[in-house]
């Protein structure tokens, strides 16, 4: 089947039979045991990461829930994996991957800039036990080393949209895992496991929920890997929630119509903003120029809807910019139905390190379901009315990393 029609169907199965036409809500936290023998049974084999067999009791919502289990037969079902594990969140189900490496005595980590800043900020610190090798696309064989236990990139990379060949990086890695944070791209624009990767994270809050009502993240991954990630889960309370997972189950069946129409808007809108005099530059991967690789047809399907600006004048054009939206919220996040603009180097990338964290001048645009022409209007309004005069650029101070 074409992925549009995976992504109405997937994860409903069995519906019909029980007299349903959408998921039940289940908010049991609790679920009644055969007998003593067979209950232990049911709670040794989801708390070592099995999944739920037939005739086996739930025995309590950390362990297994239904409606997650349907969402992430819907998700893995997308991501052409053999199935998927949800999380609280995207950087819950991150930590689980980070927790399930440290523990199979793999601890060090190869991960590719840029990347999501709570990403970066979990890496550097070394708060789950890990040790951090920050590399390039041409430098990932070198910096593996025997403990390596995974290879992380962001493709396109958050906030400036850089592309990585996931191909290449897989090849250079060997049999060391590949994790692809594939929340910008969503699995109807990249499908990272065609091209090697091992695991596929999503911050689940954005596109896959679409209307920023619903937080979770989810990794899409091999039968050995859920297994790890489902014990890490089990055993940390990380589970998503049953109602969320409800709502994020229903945003996949509508993903493939708002992406197409949420890029198509932002392809026009890119292409708009080129000649304004306050934007140096504009970051879209279907701009002429900026994919030298031909990824766009060969990795990715689109372009996506994220448009990056770099601002003539910097932190003080930006903060100015962005002060001056009216239609366009000033938020966090990206990938809801209304279009969103925020500044990562004093929000999502503050907690990185000087040397790697976005330019004062970098404004990200989550461009939603408005009419472009609206859009337009707004952000070339916000863009006449922000001053040019400083000559200074104004650094974002960072937070200790300790």
């Amino acid at each position: 089947m074409r992925i549009e029609t995976i992504a109405v169907h997937a994860g409903m199965a069995g519906l019909a039979e029980a007299g349903s036409h959408v998921p039940p809500i289940d908010l049991s936290t609790t679920n009644p045991l055969r007998d003593v023998e067979s209950g232990g049974d049911s709670y040794e084999n989801l708390a070592t990461g099995g999944d739920l067999g037939v005739g086996d009791s739930a025995v309590y919502r950390r362990l297994w829930q239904p409606g997650v289990a349907r969402f992430e037969d819907a998700l893995a079902a997308l991501e052409l994996a053999d199935g998927a594990v949800a999380f609280a969140s995207g950087m819950g189900a991150l930590s689980a991957c980070l927790i399930a490496t440290v523990a199979a005595g793999k601890p060090h980590v190869v991960a590719l800039r840029p990347i999501y800043g709570g990403t970066d900020h979990v890496l550097e610190t070394g708060l789950l036990g890990t040790e951090i090798t920050w590399c390039d696309e041409d430098t990932v064989a070198a910096s593996l080393r025997p403990d390596t236990g995974m290879v992380i990139l962001e493709t396109p990379a958050n906030p400036t949209l850089e592309m990585v060949d996931i191909r290449r990086i897989a090849d250079q890695s060997g049999d060391v895992p590949v994790l692809v944070d594939n929340t910008f791209a969503t699995p109807i624009l990249q499908r990272p496991i065609e091209h090697g990767a091992t695991l596929v994270l999503h911050s689940a809050t954005k596109y896959i929920g679409g209307h920023g009502d619903a937080m979770g993240g989810v990794v899409a991954t091999n039968r050995e890997w859920m297994t790890r990630l489902r014990q890490v889960r089990a055993l940390t309370g990380g589970l998503l929630g049953p109602f969320e997972a409800y709502l994020l189950h229903r945003g996949i069946r509508t993903l493939p119509v708002r992406v197409r129409a949420q890029q198509a808007t932002a392809t026009e809108l890119a292409g708009r903003l080129l000649t304004h005099p306050l934007v140096a530059r504009v970051h879209y991967p279907g701009l002429p120029g900026q994919d030298p690789r031909g990824l766009l047809g060969r990795q990715l399907d689109g372009a996506g809807s994220l448009i990056t600006l770099d601002l003539v004048g910097g932190y003080d054009t930006a903060a100015a910019f962005i002060e001056g939206l009216q239609l366009v919220t000033h938020a966090v996040s990206l990938g809801g139905i209304d279009s969103l603009a925020q500044h990562p180097a004093s929000l999502t990338h503050r907690p990185v390190v000087a040397s790697a964290r976005p330019g004062g001048g970098i404004v990200r645009l989550s461009i939603g379901l408005e009419n472009v022409d609206d859009l337009t209007d707004d952000i070339t309004n916000a863009l006449d009315g922000a001053t040019t005069g400083h000559t200074a650029v104004r650094a974002v101070p960072a937070p200790s990393l300790a």
